[in-house]
């Protein structure tokens, strides 16, 4: 700041004003300097670090700080939080290479000595005593093979040219197909939406692969097919609408979406994959929607006669949740965890002075006590009677604590800071993050969403936008199929091919609730 020296008063008063004016002008300047440093911290460490939120360096669960030694002298809040955590006793894995699945056939290769070896020097011959088994994985490449539907033809030779209606020609029928007229077995259509939506293989890739195996199958073809399932399938997504709904808890999670030729908008616009994942406890259902808009109305239609609980993250595009008298508004503590994890990767070096890491492990240290809670109730298999019970006896008192630090932080941590943020987010959300220890169906997290929009964005990455709505629509309707199946412990190209096989005969509502992910045993897709 420059000062005119020239010009300064005579009255004390008015010089000690002009120096306190110029220390707080150069306070401001220093946080200023510091929180712009910390903006690029963190933007290197997206562009360059470590994707992963594991951090390596974070503190032990008995040393709730080490960066910031003002940590130690908030309160016995931090000592609480250091308390012991019964590990349970664990068995020693044993080394070496898990053994091939069982139920994989076996091709018995014999290698035998020679008959010179097999007579001992004495002259006698050696007896067989036994025998050493090792085993390797083989494969058998992708075998291609034409089905012939030959249908047989019946005619009355002694009525030939006699017009009678029971003399005409008879024919068995047409067998029904998912896809009428087409040349693909439902083997063949698993087999490329399986490799699409499962494995993240676009189909100009997989036109390559058949190429390879001498057969000339266009891309366009198979995405002609996967619409034409995605309209035939249709029925059973309708009825995907009730199994959600079926269940007290529903999750709701989004991802962007690129949608080249959508009427009125531009190649370039952001459209949204929405996911909700619902259903009875043991019986999951996931369904995706396509969506041009991320707006709340988009949630607003789907729960429409829902009531329960809704669990999602922290856009505020869900905040008309919370004054709903039909839904109770869960919060995320994953989403929680990753902006104090953002603090500590854009924290300078210690040489750099005070990074403000500490105050980050501390609230990570919170959290990981909090899931630690939840883990020992998973591996003790909780009745929903006892978790609610031990929710509220051990994690209780974490929340509370971890509330009553974050209301001291956020009195001492500069607001535009990523701490700040951190913190702030954090108390924004406090009302819906602790519901979770309310009922025993509830999770600390809305992970079951996240990792349910996984696999999409794995293979949004590969094929990278949709050409028009419909695509899109169509990829919603056979990842909700997929993901349904899998997290009901299916084998998705097992179960589209059984899918595929029955479909055509379903005509009723109950014969099509059969082949729902959710009622169909393992043991009905084995071949």
């Amino acid at each position: 700041m420059h000062i005119d020296l020239a010009n300064l008063p005579d009255n004390v008063d008015s010089l000690k004003a002009i120096i306190g004016s110029s220390e707080k002008k150069k306070q401001n300047y220093k946080v200023e300097n510091e929180l712009l440093r910390e903006q690029i911290r963190s933007l290197r460490a997206q562009l360059y670090g470590r994707k992963t939120e594991k951090l390596f360096h974070v503190t032990e669960v008995d040393q709730p700080s080490l960066f910031d030694e003002a940590e130690q002298s908030v309160s016995v809040r931090e000592e609480a939080v250091s308390e012991e955590i019964e590990v349970e006793g664990h068995t020693r894995r044993i080394r070496g290479r898990k053994p091939l699945p069982a139920d994989l056939p076996r091709v018995e290769v014999v290698h035998d000595v020679s008959e010179a070896e097999k007579v001992c020097g004495c002259g006698s011959e050696k007896s067989c005593i036994g025998k050493e088994v090792s085993e390797q994985l083989d494969i058998i490449p992708a075998k291609i093979q034409v089905l012939r539907h030959v249908r047989l033809k019946y005619a009355c030779r002694n009525c030939e040219g006699v017009e009678d209606e029971g003399a005409a020609v008879c024919i068995a029928p047409v067998p029904p197909q998912v896809v009428p007229k087409s040349m693909a077995s439902p083997g063949l259509l698993a087999h490329v939406l399986t490799a699409k939506f499962v494995d993240a293989v676009p189909f100009y890739r997989q036109e390559k692969q058949f190429s390879r195996l001498g057969v000339d199958l266009p891309r366009a073809t198979m995405c002609g097919w996967a619409m034409k399932v995605a309209e035939r399938c249709q029925p059973l997504l309708d009825l995907f609408f009730g199994e959600i709904r079926s269940g007290p808890l529903i999750h709701i999670d989004e991802t962007t979406l690129q949608v080249l030729k959508e009427p009125g908008r531009p190649a370039t616009s952001k459209s949204y994959m929405w996911v909700f994942r619902g259903g009875p406890e043991g019986k999951p259902t996931l369904m995706y929607q396509y969506h041009p808009t991320r707006a709340g109305d988009v949630a607003v239609r789907f729960l429409r006669d829902f009531k329960g609980y809704v669990q999602t993250d922290g856009y505020a595009g869900y905040d008309f949740l919370d004054g709903h008298p039909d839904y109770i508004h869960v919060g995320c503590w994953a989403h929680v965890r990753r902006k104090f994890v953002d603090v500590i990767k854009a924290a300078p070096k210690p040489k750099d002075g005070n990074s403000g890491a500490g105050s980050a492990d501390v609230a990570l240290h919170y959290i990981r006590k909090l899931y630690a809670i939840e883990n020992q109730a998973q591996k003790k298999k909780l009745s929903p009677e006892d978790l609610f019970r031990d929710r509220q006896q051990r994690a209780k008192p974490v929340l509370d604590d971890l509330k009553e630090w974050l209301d001291h932080k956020s009195r001492q941590t500069p607001p535009k800071s990523l701490l700040g943020k951190a913190v702030s987010y954090a108390l924004k959300q406090w009302p819906r993050l602790i519901r979770y220890i309310e009922a025993p169906c509830l999770r600390p997290d809305n992970n079951l969403a996240e990792n349910a929009i996984r696999p999409f964005v794995v293979g949004r990455k590969n094929w990278i936008f949709s050409g028009n709505p419909l695509g899109a629509k169509a990829s919603a309707a056979l990842y909700s199929l997929i993901e349904t199946a899998k997290a009901n412990g299916l084998e998705p190209y097992a179960y589209l091919r059984f899918l595929f096989e029955k479909l055509p005969l379903a005509n009723s509502t109950s014969e099509l609730k059969a082949l729902l992910p959710h009622y169909i045993h393992r043991r009905q897709l084995l071949r």
